[in-house]
């Protein structure tokens, strides 16, 4: 996986730190102050994810307590299950 630019996006995180990748993302501008971000899936990532049903995500919390953390299939953004 990994992540992908969207129609969307009005950031980029860590876009000059190695070593990690760059993060296109949208700030949302609500009361929850929330970043959504989209990731591509290669075949053998969909075919594996399709006969398992599971994803894995590791967040780094530097000591800090977890975030909470949401995955989906809708583009948070506009709604929609995928870019047009």
């Amino acid at each position: 996986m990994k992540p992908i630019n969207f129609n969307d996006s009005n950031c980029i995180y860590a876009e000059n730190q190695k070593p990690y990748l760059p993060l296109p993302a949208f700030k949302h501008n609500d009361d929850w102050q929330c970043v959504s971000a989209c990731w591509y899936l290669n075949l053998i990532e969909r075919i594996v994810i399709l006969f398992t049903g599971r994803i894995y995500t590791t967040l780094p919390t530097f000591g800090k307590p977890l975030t909470p953390q949401k995955l989906s299939i809708i583009n948070p953004v506009n709604n929609v299950p995928r870019e047009s």
